[in-house]
């Protein structure tokens, strides 16, 4: 698998680049996929960003973000620390 793949409306991402960008081991990011302590999110561009995606996995501490095109290239890539907010 590249690094995304995008076919019929479905977006998947290598989970090796995810656990990496999260700091994490594949395993460790599949567990927590699973019990929900790391999250997506994915954004469809509009107006000069048609054809992008924005593509953004949160765990605890760290975020990744992927910036796509419609072929699934990587236009951008990072990672960065931060802190949750509670909701209260």
């Amino acid at each position: 698998m590249t690094t995304v793949s995008i076919q019929d409306g479905l977006i998947e991402v290598d989970a090796n680049v995810v656990a990496k960008g999260l700091g994490m081991t594949p395993e460790d990011l599949q567990r927590a996929l699973r019990d929900g302590t790391v999250t997506s999110r994915s954004e469809t561009g509009e107006a000069e960003d048609a054809g992008r995606f924005r593509i953004t996995f949160f765990s605890a501490s760290r975020r990744m973000r992927l910036v796509v095109d419609a072929t699934g290239a990587v236009l951008q890539q990072s990672s960065s620390d931060y802190v949750r907010r509670s909701a209260d």
